[in-house]
Formats: C-alpha cells, structure tokens, sequence
C-alpha cells in the first residue's frame, strides 16, 4: 500500500515535471531562432547601411586603394582651386559693387544738377556738349512759347517751338558764339560764321533780339526796270565780310587769278548781258525757246537755284515771270545784287528743303550748281523735292548739269528716270577738264512734270 502510492504520488508528478522540461526547450530553441535573426540582420546591415563601405575596401586589393587615393587627392586639389577661383570672383564682385555704387552717386547728382537747372530754366535745351545749355538767349529764343489764349485747334498745341536745324547740336561752340550778343544792340558783324553754319546743316538758325547792322549813308535804290542792268552804290553794302570792299573789285575779279563762286557774276555789262538769249541748238538753251514750249502766258512765277547775282530772274523780268533767287554771299554780297536789281533773293542753301507748297510753281531753273559734288542720295531727295513744288505741266531746266561719264547712264540717267519727268529737251555734250584729267559730261535738259 505503501509502495502504490508512492509510485502512485510519483506518477502524478511526472507529468508536471515533463511539462517544465518542455517549455525549457522551446524556449531555448526560440532564443536560438532570435540570435539567427539578429545574427542574420546585422549582417544584412553591415553590408548595406553606412558601414558597407569598410566591408568593401576591406576587400579591395592595394593597387585599387592607392588609386582611390590619388582620385580622392586629385578632387582635394580641384576643390582648393575652385576655393582659390571664387574668392577672386568674390573680390572681384566686390569691387564692381564699389564701382556701381560710385558710378550711381555720381549720376544722382547729375539729375539733380540738371533737374535744378530745368527748374531754373524750363526751356534750357541740351546739345551734348560739356555745358548743358548754350546760353540763356538760345534757350529763350528756341522756346517752347506759349500761346497767349492757350489751346489752339489750328496748331494742334497750345505753345510754339521755334525750329532750328538738326545738325545745330554738332556745332556747340559756334552757335554759342551766333547767340551771344547785347540785346537790343548791334549784331555782331558775323556773318561768316552765320553762313558757315547754314553750310554745315545749321539751317534754319535761330532768331536773334538785335539790330543787324546798317551800311553807312544808304540811299534810295534805282527804280526798275533800270535797276535790272545797273550797278548798285557801294553805300548799300556793309563790306567787312567780305575780300573786295567795292563792287568795282567784284567786277574787275573776273580777270584776276583764283577761283571764285560765280567769278563773272558781277559784271552785268559783258558776261551777264549775253546769257540766255541766244539758243545755239546745243547745251545753251535760250529763255524765249523755253517758254515757247508751253502756252503763252502760263510761266508766271518760279524759282532760280543758285543764281548767283540773279540775271536768270532779270530776263525772266522782263518777260513778266517773276523768279525767285536762291543764293548764298560765299566772299560776295549776292543777296544784296540781286535785291538791288530790284529781284527777290532767298538766302537758303541747297540742303534746305525748298520752302513752296506743292504744286505752286511754274519753272524751276538751275544752273552750275546741281552736279556731282552732291552724294547721290542727296540728289535724289532735291530731284523729288523740285517735282513736289512743280505744278502739273511745271517746266524744270536743269542747265549744265556736270559728271563724270562712268556716271552718266550708271547713275544720274537712271535717278532722272525714277523721278518722273517727261522729257522735252536733252542735249549732252562731252568736254575735256584738263584740272581732273577726265571727260566730263555737261546735260542741259528741259523736262516737264506730268499732267494726269
């Protein structure tokens, strides 16, 4: 009894006893299963995470370090020399910024010197030269001038600027000298230097406030028709511009050495008298042939460029055409022969846009003073410009039109063409110039503005 229940008491704890022993063994299996895990994923880490690469060039062979090595010195290189380059650049940009900063200032106070001269001067105009305005009286003859009763719907504005030409800005010293003067008093005596500018594009110039100065013991004129054919007094001069200081020296300069505009011009006895009245058939046209080509009494009113002393208009004159003469006092007083022999003068140059509206002109002459020495463009510009002021059936005389035979049909034949006149006469003729040692073609051509 005693043994069966101990062996009993026995076998009752043997189950509990097994049951401990296996929960041991599963536990020490899953540790087990655990450190391979773990095991496993450091592994996995070690040779993907940021260690990987002791694990790489732990495998590599010496040769492959060493040249990772000169690959990794090479690139220290190149940066300390990038390092190098950007701090020149940064000392560089610095220095640009001095010069920026510097460069502003001075044009702050520039804007402010010219606001406050503005402001002192509303009209002051620049010219681009060192000063910003040429002088007070520049400024206040130029404008802008306001209109007494403000807004006018005729000119579109309600102030007026006085025109001056363009080329005036290139000319800063001289149009200083031009404008300074005592206003109200004499002008000075400048004409040279008035001209000058004209010649130069300085056209027109700007008005002055003083009195141009009278010749001394000026007397009455002669009346025409005698005037037409007269020497003028020399008391209707003032001379100091000019070379001669009589018109006896203007006539007699035609027999002295030298070149002159017009040398014969003042001789009104001899070389003047003959012109235009005879036709020869050839360059030399004849003013009564001329007029013949159109009916009698429709040439009326016209214009002579660069007629000198302005016999063209006196034979015009006395074939009741009045003409109006351009010319300029290049060291002679031209304006005032022609004036003086009763006739209109127009003191404007070759460059000036003439002054006519379209379609207002009966005749338009010329003569020795279209040719070659203007640029082509500049020509073409004065051709049109004559056929603007013609009107339809206006007759133009170009007299003794001068070039050169290469360019003849190359150039000027063509530019005629172009323009569109109709051609009623056109004679051409060939002469020697012993001073260019070329063939120069003289044209004398009567042409005709269309009537459509």
């Amino acid at each position: 009894m005693g043994n069966e229940t101990h062996d009993q008491q026995y076998s009752k704890k043997l189950p509990s006893y097994n049951q401990q022993s296996h929960s041991q063994t599963q536990k020490q299996k899953l540790n087990s299963f655990m450190l391979i895990l773990f095991t496993n994923l450091v592994t996995i880490y070690i040779f993907i995470g940021p260690f990987s690469f002791m694990y790489k060039y732990s495998s590599m062979s010496t040769s492959d370090s060493n040249s990772i090595l000169q690959e990794l010195n090479s690139t220290k290189a190149q940066l300390a020399a990038s390092h190098t380059i950007l701090s020149e650049l940064h000392q560089r940009l610095n220095s640009t910024n001095l010069l920026v900063q510097a460069l502003l200032i001075d044009l702050t106070r520039e804007q402010e010197k010219q606001s406050n001269r503005v402001e002192e001067n509303p009209s002051a105009v620049n010219l681009g030269s060192d000063d910003s305005t040429i002088s007070d009286e520049f400024n206040i003859a130029l404008g802008p001038h306001k209109l007494p009763f403000g807004y006018s719907p005729k000119i579109g504005s309600g102030e007026i600027h006085m025109p001056i030409g363009e080329a005036c800005s290139r000319h800063h010293d001289e149009l200083k000298q031009y404008m300074t003067y005592d206003i109200g008093g004499e002008c000075p005596g400048d004409d040279v230097l008035a001209q000058g500018l004209l010649l130069k594009g300085c056209e027109p110039l700007p008005r002055r406030r003083c009195h141009a100065k009278s010749p001394i013991n000026y007397v009455e004129p002669t009346p025409l028709p005698d005037s037409l054919w007269r020497i003028p007094p020399d008391t209707s001069i003032t001379w100091e511009s000019y070379s001669c200081k009589s018109y006896r020296c203007l006539v007699d300069r035609k027999n002295e050495p030298g070149s002159y505009d017009c040398k014969g011009c003042f001789d009104l006895e001899k070389e003047e008298k003959i012109k235009w009245i005879f036709d020869d058939g050839g360059l030399d046209f004849g003013i009564d042939q001329v007029l013949a080509t159109k009916t009698a009494g429709t040439i009326r009113i016209g214009l002579d460029i660069g007629g000198g002393t302005g016999t063209f208009a006196a034979r015009m004159k006395e074939r009741n055409v009045t003409i109006i003469t351009t010319t300029l006092n290049l060291d002679g007083p031209f304006n005032n022969m022609v004036a003086s022999r009763g006739l209109i003068p127009m003191y404007i140059t070759v460059s000036q846009r003439l002054p006519f509206f379209e379609n207002t002109l009966d005749i338009v002459h010329s003569m020795d003073v279209i040719g070659n020495w203007m640029p082509d463009t500049m020509l073409e510009f004065f051709l049109y410009d004559i056929y603007r002021v013609l009107r339809p059936g206006g007759l133009f005389w170009l007299d003794h039109f001068f070039c050169f035979g290469s360019q003849f049909n190359q150039t000027y034949v063509p530019m005629f063409d172009q323009v569109g006149f109709n051609k009623l006469r056109w004679h051409v003729e060939v002469k020697l110039d012993p001073g260019v040692r070329k063939n120069v073609w003289y044209i004398s051509a009567l042409m005709e503005k269309p009537m459509l």
